[in-house]
C-alpha cells in the first residue's frame, strides 16, 4: 500500500503552453491553479515559463529555444522538479528527463501525489494506488536507464527488456488485484447504504476547494477535515442531518478539477455512487474566484460523465464575504464593463435570474444566510419525504415554522 510521507519544501519550475484553443489569460488561470496544486503537494514555485505555439512539440512538449532556457534556469538555481501544466506522454517525459537531468511531472502525476498523500482510509488509497498503477504502467520503460542494456540488434536485446516485461507483468498483476479489492469494497458499501433506509439524500458537489467540508461541518455540527487546499476531502463522508424534526442523510465528497486525469475519474466513479445515489445535489460554487463559471462547466461534465446531470440540484454560491468586483468608473467612456465589475447584486439579475430560489447566496465561514439556506434545503428535503412517505407528512410542519 502507498506510504504517507511528509515532502519536504521542494524548488518547482513550471510550464505552460499558449495555444488557440488556451489563450494567454487561460494559461495563467491554469498556472495560478498548477502552483496552488504545487504548494498543496510541498513545493515551492520558483519560476513559469510559457511558449506560444500551435501545438505541443511531439518529442519535447515546449520547443528547443525555450527547452534551452529552462535547462540552464534549472543548472543555476538548483532546480529539483519541474512541471507541466499538461499531461506528457512516455517518450515525451523520456525527452524531457535526458535533457534537464531533474525530477519531471505532470499535471496528473502531481494530482495523483496530492492524492496519495491525503488518502486516509484504506478505500481511497486503493483507489489512488489503481490510478497510480494505470499510469504507470507506459512509463516503465523509462525507469531503467540504470541498466546496462546492448546497444546493437534492432531490438536492442539485453537484460532490461527482460526486466521491463516482468515488472509490466507485476503491475498488470496489481491492477487487476487492486480492482477486484476496489469491487469487494464496492459491494460492502452498497450494504452500507442499503442500510441506511430510506432517508433522504443529499450530496455536496462541487469544484475543490470551494468550501464543501466547512458547510458540512455547518449543516451538520461534526467536524469533518476542512483546509484551504486543494483536494483536502478524498474520503466520502456522510452525516445525519435533522433541520425541525425532519432527519436526512448529507454526503461531502471528493471535489473537482480541471483537466481531471481519466485514470482518476474512472478510479473514484465508485467513490462518486454516494452522488449517483444521492436525491438532492447541492452544487456548491466559490463565487469570489475570478473563473467560477468555468469551474461550474467543469462539475457539469464530470457530473454527466457520471450520469448525475439531471438530478434535482441547488446551486449554493459560496464565500459572498470574500467577493470583491474589480472598480469601475461609469464615466470613463474607453473602458468597457465586464463581469470582473459586476457586484453580487448584479450577478443575480444574469443567468442566475433563472434558477429563481435554486440559486443561495451564503458565507459557509462566517454563517450568513444559513437561515435561508436551511429553509430552503428544508423545503426541498420535505417535498421528496412526502413524495416518499405519503402517510407522513403531516409530522412535519410547513417551511415558514422552521427557524
Amino acid at each position: 500500500m502507498i506510504e504517507k510521507k511528509d515532502i519536504a519544501l521542494e524548488r518547482v519550475v513550471l510550464i505552460g503552453i499558449i495555444t488557440q484553443d488556451q489563450n494567454e489569460e487561460k494559461s495563467k488561470e491554469y498556472l495560478d491553479e498548477l502552483e496552488f496544486l504545487t504548494y498543496t503537494a510541498g513545493g515551492e514555485v520558483i519560476k513559469r515559463f510559457t511558449q506560444k505555439m500551435n501545438m505541443p512539440n511531439p518529442k519535447t512538449f515546449i520547443g528547443s529555444g525555450k527547452m534551452d532556457e529552462v535547462m540552464h534556469f534549472v543548472k543555476d538555481n538548483d532546480i529539483g522538479t519541474v512541471i507541466f501544466d499538461d499531461e506528457l506522454s512516455p517518450a515525451q517525459e523520456r525527452n524531457i528527463s535526458k535533457i534537464l537531468n531533474c525530477k519531471i511531472l505532470d499535471r496528473t502525476n502531481l494530482i495523483l501525489d496530492i492524492f496519495a498523500q491525503r488518502a486516509q482510509t484504506s478505500y481511497a488509497r486503493t483507489q489512488v494506488e489503481l490510478a497510480q498503477c494505470e499510469y504507470l504502467l507506459p512509463r516503465l520503460k523509462g525507469m531503467w536507464t540504470h541498466l546496462e542494456r546492448q546497444k546493437g540488434g534492432i531490438g536492442m536485446r539485453g537484460p532490461g527488456e527482460t526486466e521491463i516485461e516482468t515488472d509490466r507483468r507485476i503491475v498488470r498483476d496489481k491492477i487487476s488485484l487492486l480492482k477486484s479489492k476496489i469491487k469487494a469494497i464496492d459491494k460492502q458499501m452498497a450494504v452500507q447504504r442499503g442500510n441506511r433506509g430510506k432517508l433522504v439524500r443529499v450530496a455536496l458537489v462541487g469544484y475543490t476547494n470551494v468550501g464543501k467540508s466547512t458547510l458540512m461541518n455547518v449543516i451538520s455540527k461534526s467536524e469533518v477535515f476542512a483546509e484551504n487546499k486543494l483536494f483536502a476531502t478524498l474520503d466520502t463522508t456522510v452525516r445525519k442531518v435533522v433541520i425541525g424534526n425532519l432527519p436526512f442523510l448529507v454526503s461531502d465528497t471528493v471535489g473537482f478539477i480541471r483537466k481531471l486525469p481519466t485514470q482518476l475519474v474512472e478510479s473514484f466513479k465508485s467513490t462518486l455512487d454516494e452522488v449517483r445515489e444521492a436525491d438532492l445535489l447541492l452544487h456548491v460554487v466559490d463565487i469570489s474566484h475570478s473563473n467560477f463559471e468555468e469551474h461550474i462547466d467543469s462539475v457539469n461534465q464530470i457530473l454527466d460523465e457520471i450520469e448525475s446531470k439531471g438530478k434535482p440540484t441547488i446551486m449554493v454560491f459560496n464565500k459572498i464575504d470574500a467577493y470583491e468586483s474589480e472598480p469601475y468608473d461609469e464615466d470613463d467612456l474607453i473602458v468597457e464593463k465586464t463581469k470582473a465589475n459586476y457586484t453580487i447584486e448584479e450577478w443575480k439579475k444574469t443567468w442566475m435570474a433563472k434558477l429563481g430560489d435554486n440559486a443561495l447566496f451564503i458565507s459557509a465561514l462566517n454563517k450568513e444566510n444559513l437561515n435561508e439556506f436551511r429553509k430552503r434545503i428544508y423545503k426541498e428535503v420535505r417535498e421528496i419525504h412526502v413524495t416518499r412517505f405519503p402517510y407522513n407528512h403531516f409530522l412535519y410542519p410547513d417551511v415558514e415554522e422552521i427557524e
